[in-house]
């Protein structure tokens, strides 16, 4: 090897290659740790530019600067963004750098739509998330929903549907519930409550809906000033209905007499003159 030229030569410059890559390394790492490159703000913005309701700039990105390590080279964005992402009322963060010191973050908010189960939210786009739910409710009272685990964006996709079905009668969905035996059953705004029962079929909610918006206006007619409290639906061919206009009266479970008879009287003859 000593005596081949080539070889000591290609050696040599590899050696010389390998120098030089590292004293590049070196000076690059040595100005990326200059102060100037330490991280000096973090800006957080809407992603859509439309004014964030829930997420308090100010309070965002003071509760998560201080996660954040590295300066403008070394942060790992997609650390960043998982860490923005865990904040109340973010549905999902992108985040850029921003020559020479500091990090964009956009967010877009979730829009809530009304409350899955006890203590969460359910947004317009079906995603289930946790924030505090005085703050949800500011400007009306959120229908309620709840349903299976992964079900959320089927409740959501009923909701849509019985909103359009009940609205040739005024109604509204108030509150929609899914059973463990995926059965349905909805509360409307004017407190009634309707058990729909399970979907065996794809029509077979939209069809019972439809039967009991059909009969509605001549049930409230019947009651007149009584309110309907439940009606079952879950009937082939007709339904089941409770309302305080018809509590069967407290002496109900007394046994009924018999009608006594009048004995048989004498026939009458008219006199003649």
């Amino acid at each position: 090897m000593w005596h081949d030229v080539r070889a000591l030569n290609a050696t040599a410059s590899s050696l010389v290659a390998v120098t030089v890559l590292a004293v590049l390394a070196s000076i690059v790492w040595w100005l990326s740790q200059l102060p100037m490159f330490s991280l000096r703000a973090v800006t957080v913005e809407s992603m859509y530019e439309i004014p964030l309701r829930h997420v308090n700039e100010l309070t965002v990105r003071n509760g998560v600067i201080g996660k954040i390590r590295g300066n403008f080279f070394t942060t790992d964005l997609e650390q960043v963004r998982s860490t923005f992402e865990t904040v109340p009322w973010v549905r999902r963060a992108t985040v850029r750098r921003e020559w020479p010191n500091q990090l964009i973050v956009e967010v877009e908010e979730h829009e809530a739509l009304g409350t899955w189960g006890d203590d969460r939210l359910l947004s317009v786009k079906g995603d289930v998330f946790t924030a505090n739910l005085a703050e949800a409710d500011d400007d009306h009272e959120l229908p309620a929903f709840e349903g299976p685990k992964g079900s959320e964006k089927q409740v959501l996709a009923r909701f849509t549907e019985l909103r359009t079905l009940f609205a040739p009668v005024q109604l509204a969905p108030q509150a929609l519930s899914l059973s463990e035996r995926y059965a349905w059953t909805v509360k409307l705004d004017n407190g009634m409550s309707v058990a729909l029962g399970r979907e065996q079929d794809s029509d077979m909610l939209k069809k019972r809906v439809q039967r009991l918006v059909g009969v509605y206006p001549q049930l409230v007619a019947r009651l007149q000033e009584g309110r309907i409290d439940t009606i079952d639906m879950r009937y082939p061919n007709g339904l089941a209905l409770s309302s305080a206009a018809l509590a069967v009266p407290e002496d109900a479970s007394k046994p009924v007499k018999p009608a006594r008879k009048k004995p048989n009287q004498p026939n009458k003859t008219s006199k003649q003159t």
